[in-house]
């Protein structure tokens, strides 16, 4: 796949909020997920195990979702990027909104990393 065609297949799962569905499709055995340094949300991970993992344990302690929205995504050569809308409750957190940034890099028809900006 091209970086487009995942960009729209991305694009097409992520407004159904299909994001684990994202994962196993899309990603590469052995994705990088990076945080700003600064997050009081979650840690880096590298490999596609430790990411759902770690996507897993944030759900987890989600108990309402206020309001939820992604961007179509902006492509440009082997990246693309969304920007993201959340208000969350969060268990250890309380109501949290976050606005960011989302960048996606694509390498062999696959998502190799995803970097977060907030």
């Amino acid at each position: 796949m091209t970086t487009q065609e995942i960009a729209a297949r991305f694009n097409e799962l992520a407004q159904q909020e299909k994001w684990f569905e994202i994962q196993d499709e899309l990603f590469a055995d052995d994705v990088r997920s990076i945080e700003p340094a600064h997050s009081p949300y979650f840690k880096n991970a590298e490999g596609k195990e430790p990411v759902r993992k770690k996507g897993e344990e944030f759900v987890s302690r989600i108990t309402a979702a206020h309001y939820l929205q992604t961007t179509p995504p902006i492509v440009a050569g082997n990246h693309f990027a969304v920007g993201r809308k959340k208000d969350l409750t969060v268990e250890g957190h309380g109501r949290i909104l976050i606005d960011q940034v989302m960048l996606y890099e694509v390498k062999n028809g696959k998502i190799i990393s995803e970097q977060f900006f907030y």
